[in-house]
């Protein structure tokens, strides 16, 4: 199986299919409306409006397993991200992305970029912290620790980066301009 093998749902239920990004670079993120980390949705709407001409795309897929940081239905999430952040790039049907519902695109990108770990600085202290607490083995599985995990696509479809979500965004932006 590979990353075009695979389908998404949109927040508007039709399925996507992930061939249709053949040749792109693509970030896939799982996202949160109250999270600490929600205004992550800035840089990425910016690199999405600085790159999108050049082949980059965005899959936005957010997610409430996290402390339900995402709580509203599909169409009051599309509301927070366009009113708030201005987003334009597409956004998919809130799903899990950890344990026996997560849907295919997360455990397949999982499979691909395990976890390896949070980083240096004061969030990612925070974060280690945090998750000591709810997983003693964070350290040792792939799951997704958090909201605005990112996953990142070269045009052949290797998925290529994890970025945790205390990872700086203009490390982010850098692999992304890499790629393209």
């Amino acid at each position: 199986m590979s990353f075009y093998d695979l389908k998404v749902t949109a927040a508007d239920g039709s399925e996507i299919a992930l061939a249709d990004y053949k040749g792109k670079v693509v970030l896939i993120v799982n996202t949160a409306t109250g999270c600490g980390f929600t205004p992550q949705y800035e840089p990425i709407e910016s690199m999405y409006e600085k790159y999108h001409e050049q082949g980059f795309e965005v899959i936005d897929v957010p997610c409430n397993q996290f402390a339900g940081q995402t709580p509203g239905t599909d169409d009051e999430i599309h509301e927070f991200c366009t009113l708030k952040y201005n987003t334009q790039f597409p956004q998919m049907k809130k799903s899990d992305v950890n344990g026996e519902g997560a849907i295919e695109l997360f455990k397949y990108l999982k499979e691909q970029k395990g976890f390896e770990g949070f980083g240096k600085g004061p969030k990612a202290l925070a974060m280690s912290a945090m998750l000591k607490t709810i997983d003693k083995d964070y350290k040792n599985n792939p799951e997704i620790k958090w909201n605005f995990t990112k996953f990142l696509v070269d045009r052949e479809g290797n998925v290529v980066a994890r970025f945790e979500p205390t990872a700086d965004m203009k490390a982010v932006e850098e692999a992304v301009k890499k790629l393209l």
